[in-house]
């Protein structure tokens, strides 16, 4: 079983502990974060969801949520695009920033964050229009394309970037719920792509798909990484390692402890790491 932070202290050396720190924190000093959160807290209504989490989120790379049911995964995800809103009972508390910029900053336009920050949810969930529509949506009531040519132009470069250009070149204009569930799921990442975001969440983005559909979506992931911060929830320990460069450990509203991800797996620092990894429970 793995020692504790805690329980490692009088042995380390000054390095050593630094180096805990940051994993315990999930911060990352005098590294750029694109997503940088501070003591946040969450409650619905009395009950509270997460206590005091501090995290930070690197660019350009996939970052995975882990943790059993329940431990306040999802709720942290939709604290960065404000989805936690849309529920009156929810009240966040603390900092949470993209590019230095505070998102619960009054200035900020929730609608405008959520096409800065996009996301796809656990089932797919395309609308019930046409395939060019459901692409052509976001850019046309954000004002992104100029005219028809330019619409045509972001949803063939956004199903592409989705992988799906090929599958549906020749169907457009036919209804978007018509696709297999892996399509509509890439779909819906295409339509999250069409309104050129910085950050894309993922909350179990293939729980719903069977093993074939899950492949692709994962060679997807690793594609946008290059161009997107991607953060994802995934209850599959085996997707968190095999689609992700930095993992974060969520117990019972708290975060555990944070790092690379090949860490994370093979030398947590928390004995409750090592327990759900191991799947003593979950």
């Amino acid at each position: 079983m793995m020692n504790t932070f805690s329980q490692t202290v009088s042995d380390a050396s000054p390095d050593e502990l630094i180096s805990a720190a940051q994993q315990t924190t999930g911060i990352l000093p005098g590294i750029s974060a694109k997503v940088r959160t501070r003591d946040i807290n969450v409650f619905y209504g009395a009950k509270q969801a997460l206590f005091d989490v501090s995290l930070d989120v690197p660019d350009a790379s996939v970052t995975a949520f882990i943790g059993p049911s329940g431990c306040g995964k999802s709720t942290f995800l939709r604290c960065i695009n404000r989805m936690n809103d849309t529920i009156d009972t929810c009240k966040v508390m603390g900092s949470i920033q993209v590019d230095g910029r505070d998102v619960n900053d009054k200035a900020i336009d929730p609608v405008v964050l959520r096409a800065s920050v996009g996301m796809v949810f656990q089932k797919p969930n395309p609308f019930p229009k046409t395939i060019f529509e459901n692409v052509a949506y976001g850019p046309r009531i954000h004002g992104i394309a100029n005219d028809k040519q330019g619409l045509e132009r972001i949803v063939e470069q956004s199903l592409r970037k989705a992988g799906l250009w090929d599958e549906v070149k020749d169907r457009l204009h036919q209804p978007g719920t018509g696709l297999s569930g892996g399509q509509q799921q890439r779909l819906v990442i295409a339509r999250a792509i069409a309104v050129n975001p910085e950050i894309i969440l993922m909350d179990e983005p293939c729980s719903a798909l069977d093993p074939i559909a899950t492949a692709k979506i994962e060679e997807l992931i690793d594609e946008l990484r290059q161009n997107y911060c991607i953060i994802i929830v995934t209850h599959s320990m085996a997707q968190a390692a095999r689609v992700s460069q930095r993992t974060a450990f969520f117990h019972m509203g708290r975060l555990v402890e944070a790092g690379p991800t090949e860490e994370i797996f093979t030398n947590p620092r928390d004995s409750r790491t090592q327990d759900y990894i191991t799947g003593r429970f979950g």
